[in-house]
């Protein structure tokens, strides 16, 4: 079912049922967000995604339409997950207390969404926001600008810098150096 209908149903006659629909329909996807942001840590990422549909609940009335509703959501979650990293003082340092990737593994797809999560940690976070929303929630530039409030040049830098920094803790995977030549 569309947003559009059921959004309207809300604002117009508090139908609970209907925001019920649209969070089992964006739950997911906003959780997997919050889940990137936290670095994995479910329990922040699930307290942060109830108190987003709770604003969104409160808020729907705010909604317009220029962006999907989606993307209006992951707004709130990006707000609400860094008012609450605030709150809990949790830090980008308390996050590198995991280990590096081991260099010296060769590639293994089994362990690959792990290792890319591990990498994701040592982002900070309006770079792992930027790339997870544009690489792993399928956003335009514009889309995650319109979405954080960023220009979109600052969307494109914190994707490259983060791509970078990606790249060289994910580089035990690149192409065999060559030997003897």
């Amino acid at each position: 079912m569309e947003d559009a209908p059921l959004i309207a149903r809300v604002v117009a006659d508090d139908d609970r049922h209907a925001f019920a629909t649209l969070v089992r329909k964006h739950q997911s996807a906003v959780r997997a967000f919050l889940l990137r942001l936290s670095c994995g840590d479910r329990a922040l990422a699930d307290d942060v995604a109830q108190e987003t549909f709770l604003r969104a609940y409160q808020r729907i009335a705010t909604y317009r339409s220029e962006g999907g509703f989606l993307s209006w959501l992951f707004a709130i979650a990006y707000r609400a997950f860094a008012s609450e990293k605030r709150k809990r003082h949790w830090s980008a340092e308390e996050l590198k207390e995991s280990p590096e990737v081991d260099r010296s593994r060769i590639f293994n797809p089994d362990t690959a969404a792990e290792d890319v999560a591990r990498a994701m940690r040592h982002l900070r976070e309006p770079e792992r926001a930027c790339i997870s929303l544009c690489y792993q929630s399928g956003m335009s530039h514009q889309e995650v600008a319109n979405t954080l409030g960023y220009p979109v040049g600052t969307v494109k830098t914190h994707i490259g810098r983060g791509k970078e920094k990606l790249r060289a803790h994910l580089s035990a995977y690149g192409p065999e150096p060559e030997v003897g030549r």
